[in-house]
């Protein structure tokens, strides 16, 4: 038995303290089909000194829940990762510029199909206001963010307050999200391994279990889908072993990418055909 570390949520951010490690369970039946068990280690315990990382053949950061509330952490343990040579999959670069939103920017300079966005220092009721004069209906949201992390649905009239004092993003609603939900397209060592369905609960637009949202097996996912999401995995330099490709449609029926999730994403396994075999079977191979 291969033994590879995964790393957890900072053990005093108790938020998390009962949905993690059913996770982790998941993650480890499926690789001990392979040969290979998991030892997990708390992120933030692995950043004065990263040494420890370096004794497994391969560290999987795929369970940091909470990392976007410690940003500036975050970041240190990127960089300290890194510099010590640290076996992630993927990558210390890629865990550090895909925990900023911003990169949804660079990714449409590379040609992947983004909703417009509005990128701001700081959002003010100006900003808001001047956005929803453009788009109708907004969505605001910090750049660092995660799981519907201090966003926020605007429509015309509502009372505008409570805005990330943080850079932001101002994007136009997208009404598909509540018609159809949000399509995410699983890849391991870059295959496509299972595909999702994301509805929200009726009156709401977040599509988090946390908030009622609904997630079903996609058997047929479109092929204009799965175009953007082929694009979007070629606009990063980087290796990757994993990596989740949410899409939603915009009006005009095309596909718009809303996040490339290259950190923790969830897999979704619970419905995936093969129970996580695609997973466990891309990092058998990374270990080879």
């Amino acid at each position: 038995m291969t033994e590879i570390a995964v790393l957890t949520p900072d053990p005093a951010d108790l938020s998390y303290a009962s949905h993690w490690p059913g996770v982790l369970e998941r993650l480890g039946a499926a690789l001990e089909g392979v040969g290979v068990s998991a030892t997990p280690l708390p992120w933030t315990g692995q950043i004065e000194d990263a040494s420890r990382l370096k004794a497994f053949p391969l560290v999987l950061p795929v369970v940091v829940w909470g990392y976007h509330r410690d940003h500036a952490r975050w970041i240190a343990a990127c960089e300290a990762w890194a510099a010590a040579g640290a076996p992630l999959a993927n990558p210390a670069s890629v865990l550090r510029w895909n925990s900023d939103k911003s990169y949804l920017g660079r990714l449409a300079e590379r040609g992947v199909p983004i909703p417009e966005t509005i990128w701001l220092d700081r959002p003010t009721v100006a900003d808001v206001e001047a956005a929803l004069d453009r788009f109708g209906e907004v969505v605001v949201k910090p750049v660092v963010s995660g799981g519907a992390w201090r966003t926020q649905r605007i429509r015309a009239g509502d009372v505008v307050a409570d805005l990330p004092e943080a850079p932001s993003m101002i994007q136009p609603f997208l009404p598909a999200i509540e018609a159809e939900g949000e399509l995410s397209l699983l890849y391991f060592g870059g295959r496509l391994s299972h595909a999702v369905r994301k509805t929200a609960a009726p009156g709401d637009f977040r599509i988090q279990v946390q908030f009622g949202g609904r997630y079903d097996p996609e058997p047929a996912p479109p092929e204009a889908a799965l175009r953007v999401a082929g694009t979007a995995l070629a606009a990063v330099d980087e290796p990757l072993l994993y990596a989740r490709v949410d899409m939603v449609r915009d009006p005009r029926g095309g596909w718009r990418l809303m996040e490339l999730e290259l950190i923790e994403p969830d897999f979704y396994l619970s419905c995936d055909p093969r129970g996580g075999a695609g997973f466990a079977e891309a990092v058998r191979a990374r270990l080879s």
